[in-house]
């Protein structure tokens, strides 16, 4: 654990293989100042007794079997019975516990992983703790100590804690210090990444086109009417009578002038607009599994996280 989180947290989290070395680390960390409104620790409840209601029963369990000053510390800060999502049966002792457990009857109030969350550890830390308490160990955390955290993980360090950070390092010194070997399984995932690329280009321009249009428009016009009608037949002088003798009447119609004008027809927007879409996508991914080959009347069974299913078993003749 660097410094630079040791200032920004004030939460510090430890991870033991076996509950005797947790009740040994509260035990030291009461022994250092430590409050025990400070001090958590979380784990599997080994018997699934999830029937003791509230912390008297608990405390009065542990005290029926108190054996050392681990028990008797954990009895002290008062001891909770209950079940939480994924873990299932657990026991928890201080006030990480009331954050997982209703004080009547030991019914989960959140997850591990809201707990820790609720004291600052980032989620996907959270969840490998959660992982490691599912998997059989047990979980010390230290509230509240921002002031002293570098301290507060000495303790838990030097009795055989790991966290998020160390894990790899104190796993490898477990499986050295026993003679196990682990194998490490990987597998391929798709991801799926978008980034914009041009697909086409839209012009909008104006263009003139010619076009004919006819318009129906009455218009008047003068004609010259010419009546023919029989005279009365009285008589005339001879100077009534004399050659080239013309009217001349003036013939008027109307004449359509065609004028243009330019006028605004419509109005035309141009613009761009987002439209969510979904595209399936797909590749073909490799993983690895356990192929475990036995020979004889050989019993294997699968802790952890792995289950049967991913596990394949070949028996030999």
């Amino acid at each position: 654990m660097t410094q630079a989180k040791a200032t920004q947290r004030s939460t510090v989290v430890g991870v033991f293989h076996s509950r005797a070395d947790a009740e040994r680390a509260v035990v030291e960390l009461k022994q250092a100042g430590f409050k025990e409104d400070q001090i958590s620790l979380v784990g599997k409840n080994a018997d699934g007794d999830v029937k003791a209601e509230g912390n008297k029963a608990a405390a009065g369990a542990v005290t029926g079997a108190a054996v050392g000053a681990g028990a008797a510390a954990l009895a002290s800060l008062g001891m909770s019975f209950g079940v939480i999502p994924v873990i299932g049966p657990i026991l928890a002792v201080g006030p990480l516990a009331a954050a997982l457990i209703t004080a009547v009857g030991g019914a989960a109030a959140g997850g591990l992983v809201g707990g820790l969350v609720g004291l600052g550890i980032p989620e996907h830390e959270a969840k490998f703790y959660e992982g490691e308490v599912q998997s059989g160990r047990y979980l010390v955390t230290v509230h509240d100590a921002a002031g002293r955290y570098d301290e507060a993980w000495a303790v838990l360090h030097r009795l055989g804690a790991y966290n998020h950070d160390t894990a790899a390092t104190s796993r490898t010194s477990a499986t050295a210090a026993t003679g196990e070997r682990t194998m490490k399984l990987h597998e391929e995932q798709l991801r799926a990444t978008k980034q914009p690329v041009e697909t086409g280009e839209v012009r909008v321009r104006k263009e003139v086109v010619t076009e004919h249009k006819t318009l129906d428009v009455p218009v008047t016009r003068e004609e010259v009417v010419i009546e023919r009608r029989p005279a009365s037949g009285h008589a005339t002088s001879a100077a009534d009578i004399r050659p080239g003798e013309e009217v001349r009447i003036p013939v008027r119609e109307e004449q359509v002038r065609v004028e243009k004008e330019a006028v605004v027809k419509e109005e035309v927007s141009v613009g761009k607009r987002k439209v969510q879409d979904t595209e399936r996508v797909g590749g073909t991914v490799r993983k690895e599994e356990v192929r475990v080959e036995q020979e004889g009347n050989v019993d294997v069974r699968t802790k952890g996280t792995a289950k049967d299913s991913d596990v394949r078993r070949d028996k030999g003749r």
